[in-house]
């Protein structure tokens, strides 16, 4: 007997909704945070219409990763299915978007934003570079993924219309904490699953993290309250490696409140300063 027609027809989008999904929303769940990271900072600093663009192209940069590297996968393997399809829509209207974002920057603020944009580019390309080849999970593409984002706060804030200085040291902060929080969280995740694991690359990151805060305060002074953050963050993660780790979920919602405490922390140093 056949079945009802509407049966057939709730099927069919409730379908359609989860590759949607599959192909467009990124599982990277970490990189929501590490973006933000840098656009909340960047418009805590230095607000402007041009940065709010530069925000917004961000956060799509960052979804636009997914349908495009699924595109690029299935090019190299030589297949095209109806998710390669659909991927590759979704990727040129992300893309659309990100350019648009980005001429509008240039006619608000003129070009001086995309100094650090083109600096961040080599890292960003070692990045896509891992993806097209299934291995992002590395901690090479990691780390740079994470530090080429972290250019969009000294975009922002360029484009706010404060110094390159500042920018630099703003950058370098989060670069900073990213460096010291990746190595932690790839440690942690490792005692999780195995129920032990070193903790000297975690340790070795802590240090990293600390040296490159110093130099951001050496750039400029004003980010002085960003490393003070950073020693203690660094030192909180120095113990919490050693101790049981938690699960994933907590994990990951524990680094994006720190990352955002560190923002907040930051951003008020440089305006009392």
């Amino acid at each position: 007997m056949k079945a009802p027609l509407s049966s057939g027809m709730t099927a069919e989008p409730s379908g359609a909704r989860l590759r949607w999904r599959s192909v467009a929303v990124p599982t990277e769940h970490g990189g929501w945070g590490l973006t933000l990271e840098p656009v909340l900072l960047g418009l805590l600093v230095a607000p402007s219409p041009a940065g709010v663009a530069l925000g917004v192209a961000a956060f799509v940069a960052f979804v636009v990763r997914t349908p495009l590297k699924l595109a690029v996968v299935d090019v190299r393997r030589d297949r095209w299915l109806a998710r390669s399809a659909l991927a590759a829509k979704i990727a040129c209207g992300e893309l659309t978007v990100i350019v648009a974002m980005a001429a509008f920057a240039v006619w608000a603020a003129g070009w001086s934003w995309l100094v650090p944009v083109a600096i961040a580019f080599p890292m960003v390309a070692i990045e896509a570079w891992f993806d097209a080849r299934s291995r992002s999970r590395r901690l090479v593409p990691e780390l740079c993924g994470a530090v080429g984002i972290g250019a969009v706060v000294a975009a922002i804030v360029v484009a706010g219309g404060e110094s390159n200085q500042l920018a630099a040291a703003l950058w370098l902060v989060l670069a900073a904490r990213s460096i010291g929080a990746i190595p932690f969280v790839r440690v942690q995740i490792m005692r999780l699953r195995r129920g032990a694991g070193p903790t000297g690359p975690s340790d070795v990151a802590q240090l990293a993290a600390v040296a490159v805060g110093t130099v951001a305060v050496a750039v400029d002074h004003r980010v002085a309250a960003g490393l003070i953050g950073l020693v203690v963050l660094v030192a909180l993660q120095a113990v919490w490696a050693r101790r049981p780790p938690p699960v994933a979920k907590v994990l990951g919602m524990t680094q994006m409140g720190l990352g955002i405490g560190l923002v907040l922390v930051t951003a008020a140093g440089v305006a009392w300063s």
